[in-house]
């Protein structure tokens, strides 16, 4: 069977960090459209289509916490404009300045430039968004070497259905497009031993493409080599990282200052277990599992009929939690309910009131008692910067 060589993983993890860029670019762009910074602008009697103002669009980044200051900021849009992503409206600035300059996403004048990577990029995206909308049972968990792996594709359905889908008319044409999915870093091998096959093996989509990006991602050249996890899907600051440490604080009710292993944003592909006590990385890379709050802070497991009972020794609480740069600042753990397992004390979620221990009611009006904290973790990081929660509090917690 043929292998994954390391030349072919660089290739796929660089092509890997383009598609992040590219993603993180157009929920820029559909953000500042819906908010009307860009619009259509008129200067020495001449209309320009669909731009923004340099200036503005800096100070809209610091407003909405996307950026702490115009430096940053400017460096975040550079990193765009030299992506191809943005450009000067009349291409004559190669450099993104703090002044009234007008620039315009590519995508919104047709010359964004559709190079063979990129086309494959936009197709398995497509294929993403089609799968995930799509009622099928082809995303499962399954067993591949005694090791069990969640949201996998098996080779030979995975083929059948784009076949079905009329994006191959032969099993070697569908197979042919996975291979190319797979080395530009959209799918891999779920433990990253096989290129595609036709075959019994088990496959997963690299990234998740609904998965809210933070502008501030687009700087750290290390953001892909950091396993992800559905364990810590909010991305709580780290403490000391000038000095290299890389520990977390979280709040209990009690004001007991914790130590919370760092784990990065969530990611679609994660292989831990029910419990969720240990996570690996989805990525093309032989880092070994990080060991993430291995330890409830429950005192006592609750079920959501003894949460809801009358009476009950618990009282309801509704945070509204904006999001910043960073994340919201919080971590779920847990199922049916899910619970709060540790609290960023400088985040968002601390300000609103947020403690661990407290029970999940609903999120955005939608009630998730009954879910596990995957699906709880997956609707607020695809969902609103701004998320409303409700939460159940044991009265002597």
């Amino acid at each position: 069977m043929e292998g994954i060589g390391n030349t072919m993983q660089k290739k796929a993890a660089e092509l890997e960090r383009m598609a992040e860029v590219l993603i993180t670019g157009e929920q820029l762009r559909l953000r500042l459209h819906e908010e009307k910074v860009i619009k259509d602008r008129r200067h020495h009697l001449r209309t320009y289509p669909n731009c923004f103002v340099a200036k503005e669009l800096i100070d809209w980044l610091i407003d909405h916490k996307e950026a702490s200051d115009r430096e940053i900021a400017i460096k975040l849009m550079q990193k765009l404009l030299d992506q191809s992503i943005i450009h000067h409206v009349c291409d004559e600035h190669k450099e993104f300045k703090d002044v009234k300059l007008f620039y315009r996403f590519r995508k919104d004048d047709g010359t964004f430039p559709l190079d063979n990577e990129a086309k494959v990029f936009m197709r398995g995206q497509r294929l993403f968004e089609k799968l995930m909308n799509t009622e099928n049972s082809l995303v499962q968990t399954r067993e591949e070497e005694s090791v069990l792996f969640e949201r996998t594709l098996l080779g030979c359905e995975f083929v059948d259905w784009l076949i079905q889908e009329g994006e191959a008319s032969t099993r070697e044409e569908a197979e042919q497009l996975c291979r190319r999915l797979l080395e530009h870093g959209i799918i891999q091998h779920v433990s990253n031993k096989h290129h595609f096959v036709d075959s019994n093996l088990l496959y997963q989509f690299r990234m998740n493409f609904r998965r809210r990006r933070r502008l501030l991602e687009l700087l750290s050249e290390r953001c892909r080599s950091i396993p992800e996890s559905h364990d810590s899907p909010f991305c709580l600051r780290k403490q000391n990282t000038e000095s290299g440490n890389t520990s977390f604080l979280s709040v209990s009710p009690t004001k007991e200052i914790k130590i919370i292993s760092a784990v990065r944003r969530s990611s679609m592909s994660s292989s831990c277990g029910s419990s969720g006590y240990y996570s690996s990385s989805p990525i093309l890379s032989s880092s070994p599992p990080v060991l993430c709050n291995p330890k409830s802070v429950l005192k006592r497991h609750v079920n959501s009929e003894q949460l809801q009972s009358p009476g009950g020794p618990y009282m309801r609480r509704t945070f509204t939690i904006v999001g910043d740069a960073v994340g919201w600042g919080f971590v779920v753990r847990g199922s049916k309910p899910c619970h709060i397992q540790a609290v960023d004390p400088s985040g968002p979620a601390a300000a609103a009131g947020m403690k661990v221990c407290q029970f999940v009611v609903s999120v955005n009006g939608l009630n998730v008692l009954h879910l596990d904290y995957r699906t709880v973790s997956n609707l607020i990081l695809t969902g609103p910067r701004t998320i409303v929660m409700e939460v159940m509090e044991e009265i002597d917690c």
